[in-house]
């Protein structure tokens, strides 16, 4: 268990990002190709060089939250066994909802995966339950931040905008649309890549590749590679795009206008911007869907919005951390298999 395995899961770990920008780059692009403001190839090039800007605009306060989930002793190297088992059971699960469609959240199978691998090493005192109870209450909350402001945002604006020709609004929001589709991108990239940042720094110090008093910064020669990777990782991600998710989300939940997508993209985009604030690391699959259905109840009469599809994006949403969770303890269990009788 030396530096080749710690390199290889470095390695797993920008994968990780880089499928996290995948399976992720409906969030970001949904809207905006649903309204037609952008085609699919323009509107992921346009997430994906705001994903990477994202690392000048925000300190990494949610890689630090996320380092710490996992309670790392550093003289004990299956540390880095149980987060490698972690990275894979998250993996397998993006790709399988991906596959199927569903806009599942990469960072609670992340979070899944860590919180499964540990528990099958050493029970629930290798996890900061301080730092996994904060993550959880948001898996509520976002959503339904993301709910509230992009219904009272569209009720706002139309009230605005009563008396101007449909045209006109139209033509507004379309060029609107590119703003908030920005901002959202902003968000994801601040608050997606900083989850693999915080995997890495956990890696280094379960390693002792760094001191257990580094910190994470552009600034610290130490540790600026990991920013510029994750950050450039979840941008190529983002550039291949996840169509089977962007029609799911723009297109089959409801049918938004510009105005109604630059609403949700703009609700999304403050909610994440809030919580990357205060490191706290939340979906943005599930920030983005609340504030899509948000304005779609809005403007749409609720028979005319499809609860199916949204009902079978909760329940793969309920699924995430514990499906990630028992895929990465299986994981662990194989690894210590293998590593006992090889």
């Amino acid at each position: 268990m030396g530096m080749t395995f710690l390199i290889v899961t470095i390695c797993i770990a920008l994968a990780f990002d880089v499928l996290n920008g995948f399976h992720d780059a409906a969030n970001s692009i949904a809207t905006i190709v649903s309204t037609r403001v952008l085609t699919p190839q323009a509107a992921v090039l346009w997430a994906a060089f705001f994903n990477f800007i994202a690392m000048f605009i925000f300190a990494p306060r949610v890689a630090d939250t996320i380092s710490k989930i996992v309670k790392i002793d550093p003289a004990d190297t299956v540390y880095m066994i149980v987060i490698f088992s972690g990275l894979i059971g998250a993996m397998l699960w993006d790709l399988v909802t991906w596959w199927l469609g569903l806009p599942t959240s990469s960072s609670h199978a992340l979070i899944g995966g860590l919180s499964g691998a540990a528990l099958a090493y050493g029970g629930w005192d290798t996890l900061r339950m301080d730092m996994l109870i904060i993550t959880i209450k948001f898996i509520v909350f976002a959503p339904v931040l993301g709910f509230a402001m992009g219904f009272f945002l569209i009720i706002a604006l139309y009230w605005i905008f009563k008396n101007a020709r449909p045209s006109t609004i139209d033509s507004g929001f379309r060029k609107g649309q590119l703003l908030s589709a920005a901002c959202y991108s902003i968000g994801h990239g601040a608050n997606d890549a900083q989850k693999t940042m915080g995997v890495i720094m956990a890696l280094l110090l379960a390693g002792n590749a760094l001191p257990a008093d580094a910190k994470l910064s552009l600034f610290n020669p130490q540790t600026s590679w990991i920013i510029f990777s994750c950050q450039i990782a979840i941008s190529l991600g983002t550039a291949f795009g996840g169509w089977r998710i962007v029609k799911t989300m723009g297109m089959k939940i409801t049918k938004l206008k510009p105005i109604g997508g630059f609403c949700a993209e703009l609700a999304g985009a403050a909610t994440l911007f809030l919580a990357t604030h205060f490191g706290i690391p939340v979906s943005t699959t599930h920030t983005i869907t609340g504030s899509i259905i948000g304005v779609g109840s809005a403007t749409t009469p609720f028979s005319r919005i499809k609860w199916g599809i949204a009902t079978r994006i909760v329940i793969a949403w309920a699924l995430t951390i514990p499906a990630s969770a028992a895929v990465a303890a299986l994981c662990f269990y194989l690894g210590q298999f293998l590593q006992a009788h090889l």
